[in-house]
């Protein structure tokens, strides 16, 4: 163990304190120079020398992190971001080690406040109080099977709204644009309700709020903490959205607290829904109109581009593979013959779980996962010593791709999770919400996202509607349009169309 780390660890301090005390941190810093040092590195180990591969990390961090993975696989090994290191793991040994870590030593909220800058972007109440994770955990989660009704109802609104089809015609629709109205609406028919999960003016704001906090996560970094509040005001849009879907919402949160008041949380008609189930836990300040709309403007944020991103990139590898499609009908028409449109019968299409997760695993929407910041200084079992203050992150798309992991890693097998799952014991291992050390996308363990079983709901509807409803194929049959890579992000190329025609069915 380095000395730096055995005498903080013990609060240790020589004898020679004042004017010499100096000394002493000089050698602790060389120590930990020394330890830092031990770790290998992606790009120049020098301050100067890593600003081009910080800027790098910055616009395409997938080589990055695929450079580091193929000459390190079985070891940590860090790259340079503009400001400081990023240490990047991605071994079975070492994500089951990261799951095991209390809070107080990796932190999932620490690691994403500094990402998202939440106190500026999001708000401090959602950075300090983040009530609504606990809401998707229990009554989101445990709602969605009553709920899909209407999350079926939407989607099928949505879509016949969103692609206009006309006859027979096929038509060439931008996919990642379309997709986002569908999510949105769908989303908030659960967050909000009826009939302002179709007003056009707070579907506008909800994704322009998400553009906004994307955009000014990234430029807000760039600026001292003093400086901070004033760039968000500068730089982004986000106060305008916040006023927007204040004026928006208000009404109806005003409504709601008026009935809530008067007759309590038992009348009989009162909505089932996130904004409910939100006035019902806030408390003080949380629970007035400027917060309630701030926070629904968050859930939005984190359902909006997560789920569309992944929904788009599977249309795509849909539309450029239309040999799938048939045996993707086949078995839903089979299930709602005998289950109709519900809950239950989304549980045993797996071909159509099968496809969105394998096309999550060789596509996926980020390029890391298993986000952590040290709070304390942390120590792998090989060794590898982390900082206190350093990110921490696994290389998600490089054990998603690896052949010693999957076969075939790096060949798109739409039914190879359905397979998989044919196993004696295998049935629910392999299911699209089901995490692993090899399968990463949502996180893994305690903190795995909490949202993934309402946007497996949601995103197995669409597919299963998509495909019953529609023919899907890319113009002049061409080829499957790459994703781009922005930073850590994987995001499907907003230029992409796809051609839609209504089937014509019996």
């Amino acid at each position: 163990m380095c000395y730096r780390c055995y005498l903080r660890g013990r609060k240790v301090r020589p004898a020679f304190q004042g004017e010499h005390s100096h000394m002493f941190d000089f050698l602790l810093d060389f120590c930990f120079r020394c330890q830092l040092d031990a770790i290998p590195t992606v790009g120049s180990s020098t301050w100067l020398g890593s600003w081009g591969p910080g800027l790098k990390y910055l616009t395409n961090a997938v080589d990055v992190v695929q450079e580091g993975y193929d000459k390190h696989k079985s070891a940590p090994f860090r790259a340079a971001k503009l400001y400081h290191w990023t240490f990047i793991f991605g071994s079975r040994k070492h994500v089951e080690e990261v799951r095991r870590a209390p809070d107080d030593t990796l932190s999932l909220q620490d690691a994403l406040n500094d990402e998202l800058q939440a106190e500026y972007t999001l708000g401090p109440e959602i950075q300090h109080n983040p009530y609504h994770v606990s809401i998707v955990r229990s009554q989101l989660t445990r709602n969605l099977g009553a709920l899909h009704p209407e999350i079926r109802n939407e989607i099928v609104t949505a879509f016949d709204d969103v692609l206009d089809l006309k006859g027979n015609e096929w038509k060439n629709v931008p996919a990642l644009s379309s997709v986002q109205k569908v999510v949105c609406r769908t989303s908030n028919r659960v967050f909000v309700g009826l009939p302002l999960c179709r007003d056009p003016d707070w579907l506008d704001v909800n994704i322009r709020y998400t553009i906004e906090v994307s955009k000014g996560a990234a430029i807000i970094a760039f600026f001292p903490r003093l400086l901070k509040p004033i760039a968000v005001r500068l730089f982004t849009n986000i106060h305008q959205c916040k006023q927007l879907g204040m004026k928006l919402i208000g009404p109806i949160i005003e409504e709601r607290q008026k009935s809530l008041n008067e007759y309590g949380n038992e009348r009989a008609d009162k909505p089932n829904d996130f904004l409910s189930w939100s006035m019902e836990e806030a408390k003080g300040v949380e629970s007035t109109v400027e917060f309630l709309a701030n926070r629904m403007l968050v859930i939005n944020f984190v359902a909006i581009h997560t789920s569309s991103f992944s929904f788009t990139h599977a249309l795509l590898y849909l539309a450029a593979n239309p040999e799938y499609i048939q045996p993707l009908r086949r078995e839903i028409k089979s299930v709602i013959e005998t289950e109709g449109w519900s809950k239950a019968a989304l549980n045993k299409m797996r071909k159509v779980d099968s496809f969105l997760k394998e096309c999550q695993r060789i596509e996926g929407i980020s390029n890391v996962s298993l986000l952590r910041k040290a709070s304390k200084d942390f120590t792998f079992s090989d060794g590898t010593f982390v900082p206190k203050g350093t990110t921490i992150v696994a290389a998600a798309r490089s054990v998603h791709r690896d052949e010693a992991v999957y076969e075939r890693a790096l060949t798109f097998d739409p039914f190879r999770f359905a397979h998989m799952r044919e196993g004696d014991g295998e049935g629910v291992k392999h299911q699209y919400v089901s995490t692993s050390p090899e399968y990463i996308p949502f996180g893994h363990g305690r903190h795995a996202c909490p949202g993934r079983f309402f946007a497996a709901t949601m995103l197995k509807t669409m597919l299963a509607h998509v495909v019953v409803m529609y023919d899907v194929k890319l113009e002049d049959n061409g080829t499957r349009p790459q994703a781009l890579h922005f930073g850590t992000w994987v995001v499907p190329d907003p230029n992409a169309k796809v051609m839609f025609r209504r089937r014509v069915t019996n």
